[in-house]
């Protein structure tokens, strides 16, 4: 509970930790954005660390030159891309059998659930997932290991990889980088953040919903 608790707090303070980390690690704070994107969507047991809302937060300090605007996109670019490559390769190489497992700890983190929202988010936009799926928590995270599970060649998967990181780092560094810094925007981070993962989870709600309205109208269709 007290980790939940410091997470929440974690995440909703994003501002507050992200300059105190510059404060007392300087420029090794690159390394440090670098490795929680490269991992966020490189590894399918860390879909909780935040993406969007991290992205938001680095931009909004390259406005007085704490960090590098441009050095913070090559680099968070970069890890987006390599984050993918890996994740491609996890599935394609394990596949299936990393949901089998008997360990507590990954069986909590490797939900079934999520994994199947994501192949009918597959199902719906095929190999624009990869694009898509960058803009929403989750499915982010399990968009490329699905594809390397499935039959997506790696040469059509690297170009929507490449397209879906290109998308989502500079939309959300560079909405940070323009907005963040705005009197009512920074005496309301946390409400900011709170309505970027509202936003990002919506497609997801709205699918879900979607999804339940369906199937009573389907059971009804198949009993007459």
């Amino acid at each position: 509970m007290d980790f939940l608790r410091t997470f929440v707090d974690l995440f909703l303070n994003l501002d507050v930790y992200l300059d105190q980390i510059i404060r007392d690690y300087g420029a090794w704070t690159y390394g440090l954005l670098f490795t929680v994107i490269f991992i966020e969507t490189g590894l399918v047991v860390t879909p909780f660390l935040p993406g969007d809302s991290l992205l938001f937060a680095a931009g909004s300090f390259a406005v007085f030159g704490s960090l590098n605007i441009f050095a913070l996109w090559g680099l968070l670019f970069l890890a987006a891309i390599l984050g993918d490559t890996l994740n491609y390769w996890i599935g394609h190489t394990i596949g299936l059998r990393i949901f089998e497992t008997n360990n507590r700890l990954l069986k909590k983190a490797l939900k079934k659930e999520y994994l199947e929202r994501t192949e009918a988010f597959y199902e719906k936009h095929g190999g624009k997932t990869i694009v898509l799926a960058r803009f929403v928590p989750i499915v982010r995270t399990f968009a490329p290991f699905v594809a390397g599970v499935g039959t997506m060649h790696y040469g059509r998967f690297i170009t929507y990889n490449v397209l879906g990181g290109f998308l989502w780092v500079t939309t959300f560094l560079f909405l940070g980088f323009f907005f963040g810094n705005i009197p009512f925007v920074k005496k309301n981070f946390e409400f900011v953040i709170l309505a970027i993962i509202f936003v990002s989870v919506l497609p997801m709600i709205v699918e879900y919903t979607r999804n339940r309205n369906q199937a009573p109208q389907e059971q009804a269709s198949e009993t007459v």
